[in-house]
């Protein structure tokens, strides 16, 4: 029994693939965020609506009462919405003061998405910047530079054992963009199926272009918008596939990964 829980201890579990508004909004696919376990941590990457219920709707189910820590990369609604409610789950209703919160100092302040009972509820929130490192329990991240995005964005690269992993969450597609991600696995949000001026996402041949500079063993497309699922998201990670020589998937919801 020992052997299996060592080895189920490592992993990122897809709570939900959905991007932008209106994919989110209709539940065309879930908005949950990733849930990281990393050796003894565990930690929430972007809990969007429905958070709660994807952890309880999972097989086997996720207790964020195990949480030690949220990130948020930014303040929308598809990455941030159930912030709160995660708080109080991690903190058992509040009784239990820890945990920490990340996230960009305009998640805070006068417009604070964290309510203001919430946040006295961890241990603490700590505001994150850009390319600096941070940890948690075993858990170490490091922060991107700032993307371009409406509100302070920043991506982040981890290790899981011997594995590093990038995530390139919403952002426009800048020069000096993907030096920061180099990493075994790369997890990439592709909103669009073709580029659009004056909306600071990316699209799929922006983050075919970002693999083929950057050559991961893996890499992962998610967070998906209206035009990419009409797009078929497995049929195009399977076309880059065969186009870049690099495994590509597409998530789906509820997709582990295993380490």
């Amino acid at each position: 029994m020992a052997g299996i829980k060592q080895a189920s201890a490592n992993y990122i579990k897809f709570l939900g693939t959905a991007g932008a508004r209106f994919v989110m909004i209709k539940q065309l696919r879930a908005s949950g965020g990733l849930w990281v376990s990393c050796g003894a941590s565990n930690i929430l990457i972007d809990p969007g609506p429905g958070s709660i219920v994807r952890c309880a709707a999972s097989r086997p189910r996720l207790d964020p009462g195990k949480l030690d820590a949220i990130i948020l990369t930014h303040r929308h609604l598809d990455h941030a919405n159930d912030i709160n409610v995660m708080i109080e789950a991690m903190t058992e209703g509040g009784f239990k003061k820890k945990g920490i919160v990340f996230c960009p100092s305009d998640a805070l302040g006068d417009n604070s998405i964290i309510l203001k009972h919430a946040a006295s509820f961890p241990e603490k929130i700590q505001v994150i910047h850009s390319r600096r490192k941070y940890r948690v329990g075993d858990f170490t991240f490091n922060t991107s530079m700032r993307h371009i995005h409406p509100c302070e964005t920043y991506g982040l690269k981890f290790n899981i054992k011997n594995t590093s992993v990038g995530i390139i969450t919403d952002t426009r597609y800048f020069p000096g963009l993907a030096g920061f991600y180099k990493a075994d696995i790369l997890i990439i949000s592709v909103v669009f199926s073709e580029p659009r001026d004056g909306i600071d996402h990316l699209s799929l041949s922006e983050a075919g272009e970002i693999i083929k500079k950057l050559r991961p063993k893996k890499a992962v497309l998610t967070h998906f918008g209206m035009s990419m699922l009409k797009a078929k998201p497995a049929i195009q990670a399977e076309r880059l596939t065969k186009t870049l020589g690099v495994e590509v998937i597409a998530a789906y919801d509820g997709m582990r990964l295993n380490f």
